[in-house]
């Protein structure tokens, strides 16, 4: 089986969007919940509704990989759930590297979803000598020192970081020394990579941070309207919006 050192996604080298390549996921989670319960076809209305987007979008994207469905009939579930798992690269390997053993990485290494995607989990990797050989997952934790090698052995790119923040960025050296040219950053801090090499983060913090936002907004719209008055907010909206009517977005400092 080819493994994620020798064959990456098609997806650049075909000028696809990187916001379509973003829905893509979304898309195939849809398309795989339609195929477990054996639905043979779906239209874009159903699929971009299962998906949370709006249908003349999906059409779009589904045309950057060749797809334009059938009229009166829909889109064939399974010929889709196989175009967008090559589109994304899970046809083949991809063995994954966790840093980082903590309660955050052996519940990453728990997950039983990295496997039907198309991700083996290959090493888990701690720096603490007392994590050394303890079966996470069935998988026993290795030192990080011998992080790189171990990197090479497995023919690694994607490595997973969920360290503290104040290791991450070593860790994140060491990964791409070894040769991961995509890391998946679960500590909170950013990572300085060079080019070529892809990091996505994900801050569960800032996410709560942001729906912490939308609820004081709602509270304090239903409090206006409890006074029969018109929330701030509502009054300020339009000076905030950016040209395209979009909210921006809201980060902490």
């Amino acid at each position: 089986m080819a493994t994620g050192r020798t064959h990456r996604p098609a997806t650049r080298s075909r000028g696809i969007p990187e916001a379509t390549v973003a829905r893509l996921p979304l898309y195939l989670r849809a398309l795989t919940a339609l195929s477990e319960r054996s639905v043979p076809t779906v239209s874009s209305e159903e699929l971009a509704a299962a998906a949370g987007v709006n249908s003349a979008k999906l059409r779009k994207d589904f045309s950057y990989l060749g797809s334009y469905g059938t009229r009166g009939v829909g889109y064939d579930v399974e010929y889709l759930v196989y175009q967008i798992s090559r589109e994304l690269g899970l046809t083949q390997d991809w063995p994954v590297v966790i840093v980082g053993i903590g309660n955050l990485g052996a519940a990453l290494a728990n997950y039983g979803g990295f496997a039907s995607r198309g991700f083996r989990v290959a090493a888990l990797i701690d720096a603490d000598p007392a994590m050394a050989g303890k079966p996470v997952a069935g998988i026993p934790v290795q030192h990080s020192d011998d992080l790189e090698k171990i990197i090479q052995d497995n023919g690694v790119s994607i490595g997973v970081i969920a360290t503290p923040a104040g290791a991450a960025q070593a860790v994140c050296d060491r990964l791409v020394a070894g040769g991961v040219t995509s890391i998946l950053n679960f500590a909170p801090t950013v990572l300085s990579v060079p080019d070529g090499v892809d990091v996505r983060k994900v801050d569960l913090s800032i996410e709560l941070q942001i729906l912490a936002f939308h609820e004081q907004r709602k509270a304090g719209e239903e409090a206006a309207a409890s006074d029969g008055g018109v929330p701030a907010a509502a009054r300020s909206d339009s000076a905030d919006q950016g040209p395209d009517g979009d909210m921006p977005a809201v980060m902490p400092a």
